[in-house]
């Protein structure tokens, strides 16, 4: 589909983080250093997780999807944003937006799935230990992982579809650093019910489904770990759940705080934006790594392996 046909602007100008020239000095520094370390850190962990054969467990599977992701979530918006903190001419085409709305929504999506796959592993784990090896087979997790990046695309189709038959007219100017569906609408000059309608009802069946599994998960987790009557078997238990519990909270939070506040390009607004689409991806290797003896023992042994070379 031709996007000239029905659009009267080709480009919109993103205004940013910041206007004054050193502070985006700054803030390019910043970013590119932050998209440099998710990039290093979360690589590291996806080869980490699948060349070590003790870490070829269903867990370890699916955090190598969730690396792989954050990868591609922080590459979504990160590049274009530090292009912007250099040029003086902030401007995307519609296609190009169009564009990183799509690829936002697969990212989006498949991280929530993601998440709420991962959830189910532990709840597995923990609560039926004898039948874990059956249940999170080799075929299965294969399964799930794929279908979390299937859902992802197929979301991103049917948001996107509505979208590009937006007509965007008058002001082109977008209160953000990069492209999102919410900072779209105020842009647009013709009917948003059906865009406005697909994007909240994926929304709503994403956020609350996966909310409600992970929910589910961990209440049966908790009420598992109560009983196990030695402190040690309570505490290697919860060990194995904090990384990912941290990392749902840390992300979870600050979407919703997000979308749940008007489009306005309030500050406050963009730090949660950056929160999610920047800062997560980052400190998502980072809790794994740290929190997991796991993971530091293979890191660890990596490192001596590549050194001795």
């Amino acid at each position: 589909m031709a996007l000239e046909n029905h659009s009267t602007i080709n480009e919109f100008i993103l205004l940013g983080l910041s206007a004054e020239p050193r502070i985006q000095a700054l803030y390019f520094v910043l970013f590119l250093q932050i998209y440099l370390l998710t990039i290093t850190g979360n690589l590291m962990l996806l080869l980490v997780t699948r060349a070590d054969p003790h870490l070829h467990t269903p867990m370890y599977f699916f955090l190598s999807h969730l690396s792989f992701q954050d990868i591609c979530f922080s590459s979504v918006t990160v590049p274009k944003l530090l292009e912007n903190l250099l040029s003086q001419k902030k401007t995307i085409s519609v296609k190009g937006c169009l564009v990183q709305v799509f690829f936002l929504f697969v990212n989006g999506t498949t991280e929530v799935c993601l998440l709420a796959v991962m959830a189910y592993d532990r709840f597995a784990a923990i609560c039926h230990p004898l039948l874990y090896g059956q249940v999170m087979n080799n075929q299965f997790c294969k399964g799930l992982a794929w279908g979390s990046w299937g859902l992802g695309f197929l979301t991103a189709f049917f948001n996107i579809l509505p979208a590009m038959k937006l007509d965007f007219c008058g002001d082109f100017t977008i209160l953000h650093y990069s492209c999102d569906l919410p900072s779209l609408f105020p842009l647009s000059c013709s009917d948003l019910s059906p865009s406005f309608t697909v994007m909240l009802c994926s929304s709503l069946l994403y956020g609350i489904g996966t909310s409600f599994l992970i929910f589910y998960s961990y209440a049966r987790i908790v009420f598992t770990i109560l009983g196990i009557s030695s402190s040690s078997g309570r505490s290697k238990a919860f060990s194995t759940c904090s990384s990912h519990l941290t990392v749902v909270l840390l992300f979870y939070g600050s979407v919703f705080l997000r979308y749940l506040m008007p489009t306005s390009g309030l500050p406050l607004e963009l730090i949660f934006s950056v929160q999610y689409s920047v800062v997560t991806p980052l400190v998502n290797p980072l809790i794994y790594s740290l929190k997991n003896n796991e993971v530091k023992a293979a890191v660890k042994q990596a490192l001596r392996t590549y050194l001795q070379y």
